[in-house]
């Protein structure tokens, strides 16, 4: 148990939840499609993806990154799709506990169990989800803040999104430790005053790892 309050702050995609990339398979099985057939793999291929890069070099926006790709998908099934939660829902159906990371589900409830208190800091959670995701997610139950760009408008890396996420929790900045797979927010957490990590979603394992010991847990 720690000693002084402390709160461990995720992103939710591709911390808690696995990333697209991941998932292609599973994508591929869902809507139909050749094995093979989605080939851009961002973080793990990021030079036979570049749109990926331009993301990355802030040319484009992460939004702008998953709408392009939300398009592109909904083109080969002769659609058009014109929002991201589409791509989601029809990319990973109804089991969204399949899509979990067991890692941060491990590192989620040992830091509750630690005394530390949980939230969620998303720039699109129902953006990319839809607006009845978090009912069917028990796991977010556990979790004492969720704050959603998608309703807030206030996107990270701005630091007023980690002010809201402080303020909600009732805890200065140094007692949180922010997760998040975008170097740019977790910059962002770093200015705001929070202890950081940049996931690794190549390597989840390390990076809860990494968060856990800075809770002390």
């Amino acid at each position: 148990m720690n000693d002084f309050p402390q709160a461990l702050v995720l992103d939710f995609g591709g911390v808690i939840s696995r990333t697209p990339f991941e998932t292609h398979d599973l994508t591929e099985q869902a809507l139909g499609l050749a094995s093979g057939t989605l080939d851009w793999r961002g973080p793990f291929d990021p030079g036979g993806d570049a749109l990926w890069r331009d993301m990355q070099a802030d040319k484009i926006s992460e939004r702008d990154y998953w709408m392009a790709r939300t398009r592109e998908v909904g083109r080969l099934l002769g659609e058009d799709w014109d929002r991201m939660e589409t791509f989601v829902q029809r990319a990973r159906g109804a089991d969204v506990q399949a899509v979990l990371r067991p890692e941060a589900v491990a590192a989620i409830h040992t830091a509750k169990a630690a005394g530390c208190r949980l939230a969620v800091l998303s720039n699109e959670l129902d953006l990319f989800y839809g607006a009845g995701f978090r009912e069917r997610l028990p796991l977010l139950q556990l979790f004492d803040v969720v704050i959603d760009a998608t309703y807030t408008q206030i996107l990270k890396p701005d630091a007023r999104a980690y002010a809201q996420c402080t303020q909600q929790l009732g805890l200065p900045a140094d007692a949180c430790v922010f997760v998040d797979d975008q170097f740019r927010n977790v910059e962002g957490g770093r200015r705001a005053g929070m202890r950081v990590v940049h996931f690794d979603v190549t390597q989840p394992a390390q990076s809860y790892r990494q968060a856990l010991t800075l809770l002390g847990c």
